[in-house]
């Protein structure tokens, strides 16, 4: 474990702030290349390299550093497929091997936001650790919350955010170039 979270470590300090002419391309090479992956093996993610994966999601920014964060982690298979085994996309949730629902304390400033980041630093980690990771839906459609509310005992005051499918990944697809210069503006609109 202390392996894999130095390599996490290492990749995420090389977006610190560098010089063009000094720059590591490791961190922004996780950032260019991460896809989502909606397809997965089955095998389990160990404990260890899930904490990693946690570690890297509380390392994200959080205004007035109030971290609102808080994780749920279903690691029980039986579990994942009562909860998020049924409608059309369940494939990609009973193959995961693990499913991170990340949620915030609603009545933290900007809940929303901060964990955000951090689903935003699970997904990168996830990739750099070699897993798949893709980030589901969740707020605002209390339809599709408010029963992985009741099944996971999540508090009052506790909002899901989204739900990570984690796992080695069952397909491999290409990383989408999303650049568009037209979405850029510089000095003024």
């Amino acid at each position: 474990m202390k392996k894999a979270f130095v390599i996490l470590l290492t990749a995420l300090a090389m977006i610190g702030c560098k010089s063009p002419q000094n720059a590591a391309p490791g961190a922004l090479d996780v950032i260019m290349t991460r896809t989502s992956i909606r397809a997965f093996t089955g095998e389990p993610v160990p404990q260890e390299q899930l904490e990693v994966i946690l570690k890297a999601g509380m390392a994200a920014p959080s205004a007035i550093n109030i971290q609102p964060w808080r994780f749920v982690v279903v690691t029980d298979q039986e579990k994942i497929a009562d909860i998020f085994g049924k409608g059309p996309r369940s494939g990609m949730f009973t193959t995961a091997g693990a499913v991170i629902v990340v949620c915030g304390e609603t009545d933290k400033t900007f809940w929303y936001e901060d964990c955000s980041a951090a689903a935003e630093n699970i997904l990168l980690a996830a990739h750099a650790l070699g897993y798949g990771a893709v980030w589901t839906a969740g707020y605002p459609a209390m339809e599709r919350i408010a029963p992985i509310c009741e099944a996971l005992s999540i508090p009052e005051g506790v909002q899901p955010l989204c739900i990570i499918p984690v796992g080695v990944p069952a397909e491999n697809p290409e990383p989408k170039d999303k650049w568009k210069a037209e979405n850029v503006h510089w000095n003024q609109w």
